[in-house]
């Protein structure tokens, strides 16, 4: 595919990428790859020496000080109350701030989100929605990693399909709406190449490991019950009951090209993820956590 470069070619364009979320599951592969091409990045997260934090907004003027672009991650997700107005707020400062261009990492199926993605693009800056599905490293960074290596992965959910997405294919996909113009005012809607249920993810897992790890189907209730005795903060809990109570329904059960769209290349497949993350050692019953 021929791409159009808006990669930094003057004084006034080398000002620095925001990474909104860089230490999360694709904000730190945003980093990676820009970092690489040697284009200047500025960190998102509470730690960074010029901090951000969604929930201090007197943090967001400014981490967009002199930005020319950003890559926009919302936490804890863009289907929670209040995830709207703080987007609005954000791309008011961003456009007001002189920034060119909004990269909105979106998810699939969710209303809220959706009317976040309107937002970003009514905002006055260039735009582009990665609009994902669920992500293959929910399995192997958070979440289900804890799960996997103790056995047996429980969770509300039968038999419904999702075409679990690589977010190293994200985090491509958001590289090129941020250094190229190829996918200006766009909504790209990303997937993995092929439709699984979580009892078919989880199969994939113990048969590239070798070890015994098993699906079970729960009660919503026992899983919110589990949530908590965990010590699931509120938040988060209340996210995985919208996630698993009514966005994983079915909604999402089809396939889209996106990623080969914006890259010119296939999704990569979940097997090479498993395949990649085994190598890790990660989901190792030896690994120290």
């Amino acid at each position: 595919m021929q791409s159009r470069s808006s990669e930094p070619t003057s004084p006034y364009e080398q000002r620095p990428v925001l990474v909104v979320g860089s230490t999360g599951k694709t904000g730190r592969r945003v980093v990676e790859r820009l970092a690489s091409r040697g284009l200047p990045v500025r960190h998102g997260s509470r730690r960074a020496p010029i901090p951000f934090d969604w929930d201090d907004p007197q943090t967001w003027a400014p981490a967009l000080d002199g930005v020319r672009s950003a890559y926009v991650t919302f936490h804890p997700d863009l289907a929670v109350p209040g995830a709207p107005a703080a987007i609005e707020r954000f791309s008011r400062l961003a456009t007001e701030a002189g920034v060119q261009r909004l990269v909105l990492l979106s998810g699939r199926g969710e209303a809220e989100a959706q009317r976040c993605e309107r937002i970003v693009a009514a905002s006055g800056a260039t735009w582009t929605v990665v609009r994902a599905s669920w992500f293959a490293q929910n399995f192997s960074e958070a979440f289900l990693l804890d799960a996997i290596v103790d056995g047996t992965v429980a969770l509300p959910v039968d038999d419904v399909r999702e075409p679990f997405v690589d977010a190293d294919d994200i985090a491509d996909v958001a590289v090129a709406a941020l250094t190229t113009d190829d996918l200006v005012d766009r909504v790209v809607e990303v997937t993995g190449p092929r439709l699984m249920t979580f009892a078919e993810a989880v199969g994939e897992i113990a048969d590239a490991t070798g070890r015994d790890v098993r699906f079970l189907r729960i009660p919503h209730e026992d899983f919110l019950e589990g949530l908590g005795r965990a010590g699931v903060p509120e938040n988060a809990a209340g996210l995985l009951d919208f996630l698993f109570r009514e966005v994983l329904d079915g909604r999402n059960a089809s396939l889209t090209n996106g990623v080969e769209e914006a890259l010119g290349r296939p999704a990569r497949d979940f097997r090479e993820y498993v395949a990649r993350t085994v190598s890790t050692g990660v989901w190792s019953t030896e690994v120290a956590r």
